[in-house]
């Protein structure tokens, strides 16, 4: 696309936007607050050439002020979208995007319709008396997190820009204020459902899952029993992205409904961090104080997450409630063993499996059960598992402070190996692209936010980025970000 100087924003973004087009009285149309110096201080280019963008031009300054919100770019209708949400159990009948602006939608090099969204823009009217705004380390945080998710192969939103705002905002303390730039396949969520159906406006319900079938999963367009086929599909997706998280450790800390993004992507990324030591019980968020979201909890929740869907879905499913609760139910009760199906999926090439027996499920979960309790690295258990199936046993030993449980366990991985005709060297090549040896580890992601935050300092942060940009190269200058949080530094809490 040419960058035009005298109106930088006309041909950068060509923007079709049906969620403004079809579903109004889902939204509130809005403008950003002003800001009153953005800087530009990170441009995902190859995000932005993915969208087709003008990367170039969007790194300027009339780039910085379009990811604040100071100019709109053509076509564009900022708006905030309207949603409600069980937090932490409780539901809450109006939440909506307090800090957000949807700016419109996208049609990407590879077809697919993709949202661009500014997140801490300022207040909008589902702000609940907050400021609107965002902090730069939650901005740099989700940046940093999402684009580690995609670099795993895990669906998830993506950070588009970061743009420093000149501004403080206030929190325990004054701390710099920005804005993100967040790209999603759409920002619907559960709880954009609840919010219709708890006023019983069964109208836009239906409206909402027409717009989402169309949009998300046209091959149900038609079907008879499209609500019902759209429970599952969103089911099926939130199945495997739940997996996902598990096969690499990540904890998403606040899996609320309004955080449930119906496209089957990662959302929100709060309080979220991924475990050192296999510990199912770990918890990070300060506020989730009883472990609702623990890391072990995750496929409950998400199960629970979707009955609250299939509840809004019920008049849609069936005429006779009696029906449709046991049609709704009948998908829901299902989560378990789909989930189920997706974590063994997954699980056998990280263990070098390359064929499926029956008893795979045991020895996955016997690998887990080894690990419990011995404050065993999760994410280097399974890197150095690659080199146990060369023979190479010390690596994996050595992470257990007495090895007897992982010896009992190794001699049934090998016996299972046994049964496979696939060469050592080419089972530990295929092990290693599915075991990362890099992850956001927590104190390096701290270490990074602290020099941008506290510095103005952003190389820790690149340099960070760029590693976890290949996460299961194994990147041998750069072997300290693969090692666990230093002894007496365990104790991590995000806010």
């Amino acid at each position: 696309m040419t960058y035009v100087p005298n109106n930088p924003t006309a041909a950068v973004f060509a923007f079709d936007n049906t969620y403004a087009r079809e579903l109004e009285g889902f939204y509130v149309p809005w403008k950003a607050a002003q800001a009153a110096q953005p800087r530009l201080v990170l441009l995902n280019r190859e995000l932005a050439e993915e969208l087709g963008l003008d990367a170039d031009a969007l790194d300027s300054e009339e780039g910085a002020r379009i990811f604040v919100g100071n100019e709109t770019p053509e076509g564009s209708l900022p708006l905030a979208q309207a949603y409600a949400g069980h937090q932490f159990g409780g539901f809450v009948p109006q939440l909506g995007d307090g800090r957000a602006l949807l700016l419109g939608e996208v049609i990407d090099q590879k077809g697919r319709r993709r949202d661009i969204q500014l997140k801490g823009s300022g207040s909008t009217p589902f702000s609940r008396a907050g400021d609107g705004r965002a902090a730069l380390g939650p901005v740099l945080r989700e940046y940093l997190i999402g684009e580690a998710m995609h670099a795993l192969g895990i669906p998830t939103t993506r950070a588009l820009a970061a743009v420093v705002t000149g501004e403080p905002v206030y929190r325990e303390t004054a701390l710099p204020g920005a804005v993100l730039t967040r790209v999603a396949a759409s920002h619907i969520r559960v709880g954009t459902f609840q919010f219709f159906a708890a006023r019983g406006d069964q109208a836009k319900v239906r409206r909402l899952a027409d717009y989402v079938i169309d949009r998300h999963y046209p091959e149900l367009k038609g079907h008879a029993d499209r609500y019902l086929r759209l429970l599952e599909r969103v089911r099926d997706v939130q199945a495997a992205l739940i997996a996902g998280w598990m096969h690499v450790g990540f904890i998403h800390g606040v899996m609320n409904t309004d955080n449930m993004a119906i496209s089957g992507e990662t959302i929100d990324y709060g309080p979220c961090a991924f475990m050192d030591h296999y510990d199912p019980a770990t918890v990070f968020s300060s506020i989730d104080t009883l472990g609702r979201y623990a890391y072990a909890n995750q496929p409950r929740i998400a199960q629970w997450n979707l009955a609250r869907l299939a509840e809004t879905l019920l008049p849609l499913i069936d005429a006779d409630q009696n029906r449709a609760i046991a049609r709704a139910s009948e998908v829901v009760n299902a989560f378990p063993e789909q989930y189920g199906r997706q974590w063994l999926k997954g699980m056998r090439p990280k263990l070098g499996l390359a064929s499926e027996e029956e008893a795979d499920f045991n020895l996955a979960t016997g690998f887990l059960n080894s690990m419990e309790g011995k404050k065993v690295d999760y994410t280097l258990a399974f890197r150095y598992l690659a080199d146990a199936a060369l023979g190479q046993e010390e690596p994996i030993r050595a992470q257990f402070a007495d090895a007897s449980a992982y010896d009992l366990w190794s001699g049934h991985w090998r016996a299972r190996l046994s049964r496979e005709s696939v060469a050592p060297l080419e089972r530990a090549q295929a092990m290693r692209r599915v075991n990362p040896a890099f992850i956001p580890r927590n104190h390096r992601v701290e270490q990074a936010l602290s020099a941008a935050v506290e510095r103005g300092d952003y190389a820790p942060f690149r340099t960070l980025l760029n590693i976890l940009s290949r996460p299961f190269d194994g990147q041998p200058e750069f072997a300290d970000f693969g090692q666990p949080t230093p002894e007496g530094q365990e104790r991590y809490q995000t806010f």
